[in-house]
């Protein structure tokens, strides 16, 4: 391994020690939490990590709780809390059990009472319980539309609040009169908080014309039943919630740059172009290739390496058949277009250790990536055509593997230049 891919290696995991949120959560709840009764509730990726931070914090005094993550993120028991791991990003029934289960523990509470609501990236498929009248069925063939032609997350979740009895501020108010104190680990570009998790407990900044318009942009086929869903306004008003953000993309990505500027064992003038960079993930690739391939130009100018550092959310508009996630289209393309060159490392991740529907957290490439595929019998052209950045990078060896993290805090992309 290079000099430059160990330093993108340990970047990448430093920046992500960073955004995980036990410290984050317990400074959260230094406020003392006066209330007879506390009751845990925490959905997302992040939702095991925030649980177990605040049951050490807390104790006893939370009388009851459940943690709703994804399939794989727990990481044990928590005390008496309930642990449910459902569905991503396409939800199933038994996400719907655990989000039953959870309004039940929130239901009858008084204005004595305390809702402490845990929220991470993912929430929305995780933690789902459809309006009256639309099925499992609708939901799902939703989402997979949705994620199919490209749109963003904030574009997703407008749609998500408006099908659902818990987004959109409407978990808040089933948990009225009862206070809710709302620990938020952003996942969203500019931090919106009735974006992340699609707001269970925000007010709705989103409109029905909103929603309408997100439908004929995509062209989307959604039946009567969610149509007349998108009619209903969500709440614009909700008094009984206090919220705090203790992590975001800005974090994960300054981590980076630090590092490598200052940690890296060599001097590397690392910058950092963005935080809520929001495109097509091919041209992202091909954005990284091309300032790649200027330092390339510009390098017996320089007395040091240099890296550009960003992060936000890229979407991925799924026309083949192939297997990969934004991270990993991101990767390839951006192998395609530093093909050749020596000295230069790609890397995009997704900060929660899973980038699509893969056990990939996204891909490491450099000038030698596009030859390794190449050399095992693949076209990296055609396989980026087809949207398979998984096979692709995986016959290279570059797929990047970490596992579940514990954390969600959008996607890290950094080039480095010797």
């Amino acid at each position: 391994m290079t000099k430059i891919r160990e330093a993108a290696v340990s970047a990448a995991k430093y920046a992500i020690d960073q955004v995980l949120p036990e410290q984050a959560v317990k400074g959260a709840l230094a406020d003392n939490v006066e209330s007879e009764t506390i009751v845990l509730v925490a959905i997302g990726k992040a939702a095991w990590r925030m649980a177990n931070a605040a049951h050490e914090s807390l104790g006893a005094r939370i009388k009851r709780g459940c943690v709703i993550t994804k399939d794989g993120h727990s990481m044990g028991p928590i005390g008496e809390l309930e642990i449910f791991e459902t569905a991503h990003p396409v939800p199933e029934q038994r996400n719907f059990d655990a989000a039953k289960r959870a309004v039940s523990m929130v239901s009858g509470l008084t204005e004595k009472d305390t809702v402490l609501f845990m929220i991470s990236g993912g929430g929305s498929a995780l933690f789902e319980l459809p309006s009256e009248g639309v099925s499992l069925a609708d939901i799902a063939d939703m989402t997979s539309q949705l994620l199919a032609c490209g749109a963003n997350i904030v574009e997703i979740n407008t749609l998500r609040k408006r099908v659902s009895s818990v987004k959109g501020g409407r978990f808040a108010q089933i948990c009225a009169p009862a206070s809710v104190r709302a620990i938020a680990l952003s996942d969203v570009l500019g931090d919106r908080l009735d974006s992340i998790a699609s707001g269970p407990a925000f007010s709705d900044s989103s409109t029905c014309e909103d929603a309408v318009a997100i439908v004929r942009k995509y062209g989307l086929k959604l039946p009567q039943s969610i149509m007349e869903k998108l009619s209903v306004e969500t709440p614009k008003k909700l008094d009984n919630v206090l919220t705090r953000i203790t992590g975001s993309g800005f974090v994960l990505c300054e981590a980076a740059r630090n590092f490598l500027s200052e940690k890296a064992g060599q001097k590397i003038d690392a910058t950092l172009l963005a935080t809520t960079l929001d495109c097509e993930a091919a041209e992202g690739g091909a954005f990284f290739a091309a300032l790649a391939r200027e330092a390339v130009r510009t390098r017996k100018d320089r007395a040091s390496p240099v890296a550009f550092v960003a992060g936000g959310e890229n979407v991925v508009k799924i026309k083949g058949k192939g297997k990969g996630g934004r991270c990993q289209e991101m990767a390839l393309a951006a192998a395609i277009g530093i093909q050749g060159l020596d000295g230069v490392v790609f890397m995009a991740i997704g900060s929660d250790g899973t980038d699509g529907p893969t056990d990939a957290a996204g891909g490491i490439v450099d000038g030698e990536t596009t030859r390794r595929i190449l050399n095992s019998g693949f076209n990296p052209n055609a396989m980026l055509s087809d949207n398979d950045s998984y096979h692709a990078l995986k016959a290279a060896g570059d797929l990047f593997v970490t596992g579940p993290t514990g954390t969600n805090v959008n996607d890290l992309y950094f080039v480095i230049v010797e």
